[in-house]
């Protein structure tokens, strides 16, 4: 049996076993802006609406919002004046949102405009992890990210009050950090770059590519320069997994000609489909996709050592990447002034730990390699890459056409 012909049946398995983990492979945000005037606050909250689903009363529908849900987000996002609930004095009513998010605003009063509180306890229940953006327009806009461990950001009043403070660098360089260790599929992307890695030469290639190509686009997005497609981004992102498998497979099998014509022609064909509306995927994507794949194994084909392309494959879907990480930062719209702190330690973050990440693999990947041997060696190596292949198949369908 060929190394295809077993990246395909093992993919199948990959599939079946891991679509439950793979589901859950975005970090669970969301965000809110408040207006506060004295002892009167207004607040907006935008969710994605596929959070909701984490919660039984279903997906908004607007001007409809479930009186359950109403109930819960007046008590989970809150405005507290010393200790105390500020009074809802308006009710939460679902407004007009982009596609797949919900944006829902209600209005409290405080019984003083002292000791104010922000305090978020959203979805902590189902998703401990949740991150929630509140932001706090005034004379100056500032932002705070709070957490399970850090769920209530003080805002002092008064005359002998000390301006609010926003996140710190160093918070969004832990944010970055978490951000990274548990983006599945970046993980996994790394994973299948690694897989055939022969020395530390070649790590330090791929990952200097990817960091670099991730870095630009992480910048551009967050700054507002590129306003990307999101789901278009998401399933890119789990189609380069795909690829950089079906590469590895086609290295392993004896470079056998039929697979890269075959991922070329696959590649045209869905920019086809995707022209006449199939997909999120716009055509000119996949049809660029077409182009690379032909051209880098024409290269592959032609070089003794092809490891040293690889720089190219990181770098080039390394941007695809970097769109996706960005996507924290630009959701929450953060002011010039600290959108650059946010980006400098996000950024920084996600690379200390791409960092340590990649060592562990590395070193992992090369312990098995000492350990194990003959054919058994040869089946665990096509099988890791057959569950990173069946997992960027599973990102890319289910979020390039799922509903």
């Amino acid at each position: 049996m060929s190394a295809s012909t077993r990246l395909a049946a093992l993919a199948l398995t990959a599939v079946a076993l891991l679509t439950s983990a793979a589901s859950a492979h975005t970090r669970s945000t969301s965000y809110s802006t408040w207006e506060i005037e004295g002892t009167r606050a207004k607040v907006r909250f935008d969710i994605p609406q596929y959070e909701l689903t984490r919660l039984p009363w279903g997906i908004v529908a607007p001007p409809a919002l479930p009186p359950e849900l109403a109930r819960y987000l007046t008590r989970a996002l809150r405005l507290e004046a010393r200790g105390v609930a500020c009074e809802v004095v308006e009710d939460p009513r679902a407004l007009a949102a982009p596609q797949g998010r919900a944006v829902i605003e209600w209005r409290v009063v405080c019984p003083s405009a002292d000791g104010l509180a922000l305090v978020s306890e959203v979805l902590q229940e189902v998703a401990p992890s949740h991150l929630h953006f509140a932001k706090l327009r005034g004379a100056k806009v500032t932002e705070r990210v709070l957490t399970s461990s850090a769920p209530r950001w003080e805002l002092p009043a008064g005359e002998d009050a000390k301006p609010v403070v926003g996140s710190s660098v160093g918070a969004y360089l832990k944010l970055g950090i978490e951000h990274i260790a548990t983006g599945t599929d970046h993980l996994v992307f790394l994973l299948g770059l690694l897989l055939l890695a022969a020395g530390s030469g070649e790590v330090i290639r791929v990952v200097t590519g990817f960091t670099a190509a991730h870095s630009i686009t992480l910048g551009l997005a967050a700054l507002g320069r590129v306003e990307p497609e999101a789901a278009a981004v998401e399933a890119l992102i789990g189609l380069s997994i795909a690829l950089v498998a079906a590469e590895n497979a086609w290295l392993l099998g004896g470079r056998p000609r039929a697979l890269p014509l075959l991922a070329a022609l696959t590649l045209a064909a869905l920019g086809g489909a995707a022209w006449l509306g199939a997909g999120a995927i716009p055509p000119a994507a996949y049809l660029g996709l077409a182009l690379f794949v032909a051209c880098y194994f024409a290269l592959l084909a032609r070089s003794e050592r092809p490891a040293r392309l690889r720089f190219a494959v990181a770098f080039c879907f390394g941007l695809v990447h970097g769109f996706g990480f960005a996507g924290v930062l630009s959701e929450f719209a953060l002011p010039q002034g600290r959108l650059l702190p946010a980006l400098l330690g996000f950024n920084l973050g996600v690379e200390l730990g791409q960092l340590a990440i990649v060592a562990v693999f590395f070193a992992a990947i090369a312990l098995a390699a000492r350990v194990v041997r003959g054919s058994a060696r040869t089946l665990a190596r096509d099988f890791a890459n057959a569950a990173v292949c069946g997992l960027g198949i599973y990102w890319w369908v289910s979020r390039g056409y799922g509903a």
